[in-house]
């Protein structure tokens, strides 16, 4: 692991310290400052601990601190004499705390009630001396030089710190984003692994149940009938087997799914032969020449064709009869399913659990830009209509 610089290390672990620092630094000043006031007279050591102790909190409450100790350094200029007393030291300290850590308008106010203090302390303390006017102004200058130095660093502290704590709340935020996103992902999967596995199951089982009543009907008066019936379950069986595989292999990650076993338009008449066994009645009608659909959109054409014919089965009714319209266009594929049923409407409109059924049939054709509508026919039965714009390259 790459290691941080040593100024980067000593700025990181000195946050984590902040609260200690302070005050070890508050005990320190205050014991060397209080050492030269004993010398200054009674009111010196007071002061001193008016501007030495609040450094203490200088970063904790920036704006209690500065005002404190601004407020000892008038006392300072005020009340003792010609002497410079050590704890002048933490006016810059004070003030670098402000710029850096506290409000804007307690910066810009420590700042100027600091330059005013410069001019204040450069003539209480240097005028007696015996030095040209010019010596004085130059004094002054310099004062002011250095507390605006030190006002200077503490702002670029401030500065970084708050690009800091930007970065720190963008990462934040990409972290949640990268979440959500998983998140939408990890839905979206499910619910098109739960459409599949609606259409697989739903499909099959009504094949295999429709089938299976045929044949123990018949089985007394035509044996034969019955043994296709069975062959007919077998094999649906095995088809449902092999596209629960295929749809369960995108949960493991050794084992990428297989799309070569995806149904499309070309196994609609397959579709339809297997219904028809079933026993439904169905008419097909085909206009124009068949185009070129993508994958995507192939599967969609035959899932809508699944579900609205495997519905007619489950809901229409006994004798019911059902129309198949695939109408190829210049620019889009039509299929039009149609039953004079009685049941149908009920199955169609409140789709299943999950947003299956005719909802799951709208999503799959909104994918790849087409569209589904259905609805009950006037005089009974259903329709349903989807519409697949063709491959644009």
């Amino acid at each position: 692991m790459a290691r941080f610089p040593t100024s980067e290390r000593f700025v990181r672990w000195s946050a984590d310290h902040a609260r200690g620092i302070d005050i070890g630094i508050a005990v320190l000043v205050t014991l060397i400052s209080s050492v030269v006031a004993v010398e200054n007279g009674p009111l010196a050591i007071p002061i001193t601990l008016g501007m030495t102790v609040p450094l203490a909190w200088r970063r904790s409450k920036p704006e209690l601190s500065g005002m404190t100790v601004a407020a000892f350094a008038v006392l300072h200029v005020i009340f003792i004499g010609n002497a410079l007393l050590g704890s002048a030291i933490a006016v810059p300290i004070s003030l670098y705390a402000l710029a850096a850590y506290g409000a804007r308008w307690s910066s810009l106010t420590g700042l100027g009630l600091a330059l005013l203090g410069a001019i204040a302390a450069a003539i209480r303390y240097f005028r007696y001396q015996d030095i040209a006017l010019s010596a004085l102004l130059f004094q002054c200058a310099a004062v002011m030089v250095f507390v605006l130095a030190v006002w200077a660093f503490g702002d670029l502290r401030r500065v970084r710190t708050k690009q800091l704590e930007g970065l720190t709340e963008r990462a934040h935020l990409l972290e949640l984003e990268r979440a959500q996103e998983a998140e939408i992902a990890t839905i979206s999967e499910r619910s098109r692994i739960a459409r599949e596995m609606h259409d697989i199951v739903a499909h099959s089982l009504t094949v295999v149940i429709a089938q299976a009543d045929g044949g123990r009907y018949s089985a007394a008066q035509d044996p034969q009938a019955a043994v296709q019936a069975l062959e007919t379950i077998a094999a649906t069986g095995r088809q449902a087997l092999t596209d629960m595989r295929a749809l369960l292999s995108v949960l493991r990650e050794d084992s990428p799914r297989d799309f070569a076993v995806i149904p499309g338009v070309g196994d609609i008449d397959t579709l339809l032969g297997e219904l028809t066994r079933s026993g439904l009645d169905v008419d097909v009608t085909v206009t124009g020449e068949p185009r070129e659909l993508s994958a995507g959109a192939g599967l969609t054409a035959y899932r809508i064709m699944q579900e609205s014919l495997t519905n007619v089965l489950k809901h229409a009714g006994p004798g019911a009869h059902a129309a198949v319209e695939m109408t190829w266009t210049e620019t889009e594929l039509v299929l039009g399913i149609t039953d004079d049923g009685r049941g149908g409407s009920a199955a169609l409109v409140e789709s299943s659990p999950g947003g299956q059924g005719l909802i799951g049939m709208a999503e799959r054709a909104r994918l790849h830009g087409g569209t589904v509508t259905a609805g009950p026919r006037p005089g009974g039965g259903y329709s349903v209509r989807g519409v697949l714009p063709y491959r644009t390259d």
